[in-house]
């Protein structure tokens, strides 16, 4: 059995904003893996007043682009013999694959169903997005 309070090997997603460890957990798709996963919610915090934490327990490949893209502040700790032996720093992806979907309706990826949706990076420092095919701005 695991103890996910104090992991041997595994990951730690930390300074996520409060009430978004199911949005990491759904984005990375945790529930296709098997590996224990422990949820920490609403956890005080000196920097962010609370934030939420994901353990993430053994040698699970861990996609950070997409961190990145969803918010480049966390903290991502890789451990090993139950110590931190890396923080890793999160960037914001050069391109974004399959992650999130063109919304104008004259993209050519709303016709051709098989088409990748891609989005370059156009802007690092206002994070602005557009899509491979039609230039068009990702908005939330």
């Amino acid at each position: 059995m695991a103890n996910i309070g104090n992991l041997q090997t595994g990951i730690v997603i930390d300074h996520i904003k409060p009430g978004k460890a199911m949005d990491l957990y759904d984005a990375l798709e945790l529930d296709k893996l098997d590996c224990t996963v422990a949820i920490i919610k609403n956890a005080p915090s000196s920097k962010m007043g609370r934030k939420d934490i994901l353990k993430i327990e053994g040698d699970t490949p861990v996609k950070l682009d997409i961190l990145g893209f969803i918010d480049p502040q966390l903290t991502v700790n890789v451990i090993q013999q139950g110590k931190v032996v890396e923080k890793k720093t999160l960037h914001l992806p050069q391109k974004l694959v399959n992650l999130v979907r063109c919304k104008n309706p004259r993209c050519i990826t709303t016709v051709e169903q098989e088409l990748d949706q891609v989005f370059l990076l156009t802007d690092p420092e206002k994070g602005v997005y557009r899509c491979r095919w039609c230039e068009h701005r990702y908005d939330e």
